[in-house]
């Protein structure tokens, strides 16, 4: 999911843009922009998205004699 085609172009995930400070990025091309605008100059940089978190399943439904052979 992180190295997906269809990404959402924010500012907060652009090669162009550095986090400034609450919600603003400093772009290379347009200075201080709000993190979830856009622009045409935007090029995805992969390691600027955080994954979301891995969901733990529940097998709460199941007792031990489901996982004996």
């Amino acid at each position: 999911m992180l190295f997906r085609k269809n990404v959402a172009k924010f500012c907060a995930y652009c090669v162009h843009a550095g986090q400034a400070d609450n919600g603003q990025m400093l772009c290379r091309k347009k200075g201080f922009v709000n993190s979830d605008s856009k622009c045409w100059r935007f090029r995805y940089d992969p390691l600027k998205r955080t994954p979301s978190r891995y969901q733990a399943k529940d097998f709460s439904q199941f007792d031990d004699r489901d996982f004996s052979l």
